[in-house]
């Protein structure tokens, strides 16, 4: 390894030597931790430094000497353009190993915590069209290669597709993706075709004109198929030409709905999302549980991993029919529907109103009478006066948002002193601070992470803490 003579630190000829946290890889230069991105153990690269602390610096390759001999080619011909599936270049084996290994470092580092034996990752059976929703963007500037920049003609071109990372008016337009299944692909190429043969703008995101903005697709494991088209631009007429023409190219489409979004933002969950044909919703199955999803609810995006993730969930909680359980952070109540039938009651509290409407309709499709959900922060609702109205929690189970729980939510969780805890997590890392908050009155007595994204660095993690 040799430094470079230039002003800015370059490193040269530096050997990748392991993975770190967060999708990053680590080198070692001079008894100094250097973190990158886009490497695997084995490579041999040169690293542009861009920030130098103390103890560690941070950087990008510039170059590749040597490639990994356990580096594979990416399957994908947007690997590295559209910023999704980023460890393309990693053997999916390989990619559960290291995402294992950062859960049980979290937990052990950050949580000083002592760990049973972590149980082994359950790895997804799909790592190709596993995800049930998708959202593309249309641009009417899509980003171009060098070559297709000399070109004026192909230089005018509107796509769809996926953000270009830091370049938030520039989409790569995609014409084959590999994680959602068909008809996701041909229904997004059919609006790009149809768009240009009917000269129908698409949306300049610097402007803010253009009548075609977003399209999210999501596909069940029942066969139902929602698509959402949002239009930047409010006319009627072309936009009801269009939807009936949708409408009769993919007669499998069970639920086709819209809306009309001049705000800045693509948020359409605070608008009024109309349907065209079809129901407004459509219909998820997990076990023999049905979950109606919604044009604004939120469902674990890969249905076959979410089923096995929330069977680990009902395993560690050990329900045996007379204890009461809270959900928290229960979103649409997919977890608490799904132990309802196995516990004497269930309480599930979440954030977001609508997400409640959801869980009580999930409830009565289902014919579960043993379940209240409520409305509210969690921090507020999640009270001791709460507690002693509803029934003390013998079982609690918490799935929050990736920043954790609140110290509020924590301190009232141990004051209500349920037997046990089953802490579902997105974030390791502050599972591991909030299972730490706790660790004078509970125990972790099992660990299995579960992989809901493969070919990209996130990992779900389920952890069973008992009471000491």
């Amino acid at each position: 390894m040799a430094r470079s003579k230039n002003k800015k630190p370059e490193l040269l000829g530096v050997t990748v030597s392991d993975m770190a946290a967060e999708g990053k890889s680590i080198c070692r230069v001079d008894d100094q931790v250097v973190f990158i991105t886009g490497a695997v153990p084995g490579d041999v690269v040169d690293i542009q430094v861009t920030k130098k602390r103390s103890n560690y610096s941070e950087g990008f390759v510039t170059r590749f000497q040597e490639y990994s001999p356990i580096r594979v080619e990416p399957f994908c011909p947007y690997f590295g353009k559209c910023g999704g599936c980023k460890w393309q270049f990693i053997p999916y084996e390989k990619q559960v190993e290291y995402k294992q290994r950062e859960v049980v470092n979290n937990l052990r580092r950050l949580g000083h915590v002592e760990l049973p034996e972590p149980m082994p990752i359950l790895p997804s059976a799909n790592n190709r069209f596993y995800r049930n929703k998708l959202e593309f963007t249309y641009s009417a500037k899509r980003w171009l290669t060098p070559d297709e920049l000399a070109n004026p003609e192909v230089a005018k071109t509107p796509g769809v597709g996926f953000h270009v990372p830091g370049l938030f008016d520039k989409v790569v337009d995609i014409t084959e993706c590999h994680l959602q299944a068909e008809p996701s692909n041909s229904i997004r190429n059919w609006t790009r075709d149809y768009a240009f043969a009917n000269n129908l703008s698409f949306y300049d995101l610097r402007e803010r004109v253009g009548l075609l903005r977003n399209i999210t697709i999501r596909t069940a494991s029942t066969g139902d198929v929602m698509v959402i088209l949002s239009f930047g631009e409010d006319q009627p007429e072309a936009i009801a030409q269009m939807l009936k023409a949708l409408q009769e190219a993919f007669p499998m489409v069970t639920s086709l709905m819209y809306v009309v979004n001049t705000k800045a933002n693509d948020t359409i969950t605070d608008l009024d999302i109309k349907c065209f044909a079809g129901q407004p919703f459509i219909t998820e199955q997990m076990g023999d549980v049905k979950f109606r999803v919604g044009p604004k609810s939120f469902y674990q995006t890969n249905s076959d991993q979410a089923h096995r993730l929330y069977d680990v969930a009902k395993e560690f909680a050990a329900l045996t029919g007379q204890e009461v359980v809270y959900d928290l952070y229960t979103g649409t109540g997919t977890i608490a529907n799904y132990v309802a039938r196995s516990a004497k009651k269930v309480i599930g509290v979440e954030y977001v109103p609508e997400a409640i409407e959801d869980a009580k309709v999930n409830s009565q499709i289902n014919g579960i009478e043993n379940t209240e959900f409520f409305a509210g922060d969690m921090k507020d609702v999640l009270t001791l006066d709460f507690i002693n109205t509803h029934g003390a929690p013998d079982v609690m189970i918490v799935d929050p948002p990736r920043a954790g729980m609140h110290p509020d939510v924590v301190e009232t969780i141990l004051k209500a002193a349920p037997r046990r805890i089953v802490y579902v997590s997105c974030n390791s890392a502050t599972q591991a601070r909030d299972i730490q908050m706790m660790d004078s009155a509970y125990k972790v007595t099992a660990l299995r992470p579960v992989d809901m994204f493969p070919h990209t660095h996130h990992v779900e993690s389920v952890v069973l803490l008992e009471r000491r």
